[in-house]
């Protein structure tokens, strides 16, 4: 926390052109992808998703291929080039950004189940936004995870900013920072964090009778063996999968009372916790983040501005990117079109400059930093800046 982002940002940038396994007598890995595999917007199988054919294509390639120097100048170094079967694409730059951009829509699906929406979310508290999906994993889904954190370096390398909306509790997990049991169990699933505040907070039995009756509508309980009418909860609880799980051994058999509900709402906490740490996923996730960039990076970072540096901001700048725009000849910025063109997309919303982004340059996020800082020399520009705007094609009009 005492040094300054862009300082961050500058010594992080001069790691990764310094750690280039790539050189340039290396031809860049080609992924064949299949647009018609996922026609309709609806994937039918996984397999079929571009995260899947990426993942497959790419499994055979070594990583040292993909560490490439950071992007720059108007035709950029990317960790590999994409081609559409079917369809003739000029340039590689557009259909790489079409492809990150993608991927993060399937991840944010349920075509894809390695990222899950957070349970807050059903509550309208964090609305979309994901978490790991923690169960146990398939050797197969561990190589999915390998792939997601390589993605993650390999937009980092290539500078442009992924839509994914992830909580926090996914960032600090990343860079390695403990989480807040308090903080991260309210923001992942406040129904959840309601309860065991409840459990610690029952004065009486009737309390704890009454807690136990409400969970019971929710066919959590049973009855109590002693008084067969009254309702009893046993050290038991759904996983964020939806699976009930025992909370200690043999915890199906054992009911909750007066003297060990401490205990019970101190076990549901640590079940979450778990969860949201997802040990097993994380490791596969933080491995293949570490076979594109060095995984000592993270240590200067904390986890919003990892964050940033990955998915960027999730809002347009409208002020960035008018420092950002080059007139091309014979346009200036005064002419009546171009102060029309300013002022209609000052009467956007945010989705729809999303939209606007996503036609210009095939993102829809764009860096909230550029090396010429505030809108210098051309060189300095790394894509999808500088906006250019051309006079049109014909003399009429």
């Amino acid at each position: 926390g005492l040094i300054f982002y862009d300082t961050k940002v500058t010594v992080m940038n001069r790691v990764l052109n310094a750690t280039v396994q790539r050189t340039a007598d290396h031809a860049a890995p080609e992924i064949i992808l299949d647009p018609l595999e996922i026609v309709g917007g609806e994937i039918r199988s996984s397999e079929n998703s571009y995260f899947c054919q990426a993942a497959r294509q790419l499994g055979c390639v070594p990583s040292s291929q993909l560490c490439v120097k950071l992007a720059s100048g108007g035709d950029p170094t990317y960790a590999f080039n994409i081609r559409f079967t079917g369809e003739e694409v000029h340039g590689t730059s557009g259909s790489f950004r079409h492809f990150l951009w993608q991927v993060c829509k399937e991840l944010q699906s349920s075509s894809l189940s390695l990222l899950l929406l957070c349970p807050s979310s059903a509550v309208n508290k964090n609305k979309g936004k994901y978490i790991l999906t923690p169960s146990p994993i398939t050797y197969a889904e561990e190589q999915l995870f390998h792939f997601f954190g390589q993605l993650l370096g390999i937009a980092i390398r290539a500078d442009v900013p992924l839509p994914l909306d992830l909580l926090p509790s996914f960032w600090k997990t990343l860079v390695g920072e403990p989480l807040d049991p308090d903080v991260d169990l309210q923001e992942a699933d406040i129904l959840t964090y309601n309860y065991v505040k409840k459990c610690q907070n029952i004065s009486d039995e009737t309390e704890l009778e009454a807690l136990c009756a409400e969970i019971a509508s929710q066919h959590l309980a049973t009855e109590s063996p002693d008084c067969p009418n009254k309702p009893c909860c046993k050290f038991t609880y759904l996983s964020l999968t939806g699976e009930e799980v025992e909370l200690c051994p043999r915890g199906r058999h054992i009911p909750v009372g007066w003297e060990n509900k401490d205990v019970y709402a101190a076990a549901i906490r640590s079940l979450r916790m778990r969860e949201l740490q997802t040990p097993e996923c994380m490791t596969a996730v933080r491995a293949g983040l570490g076979s594109i960039i060095p995984l000592q990076l993270l240590t200067t970072l904390t986890p919003l501005e990892m964050e940033l540096r990955t998915c960027g901001l999730p809002y347009i700048n409208l002020e960035f990117l008018k420092a950002h725009t080059m007139y091309q000849v014979g346009l200036m910025e005064t002419d009546q079109h171009i102060e029309f063109f300013w002022s209609a997309l000052e009467m956007f919303t945010q989705e729809e400059l999303c939209k606007f982004i996503k036609f210009a340059c095939n993102q829809e996020r764009i860096p909230f930093t550029c090396p010429c800082k505030d809108g210098g020399p051309d060189t300095a520009h790394v894509p999808p800046y500088p906006m250019k705007i051309a006079p049109p094609d014909g003399a009429a009009g």
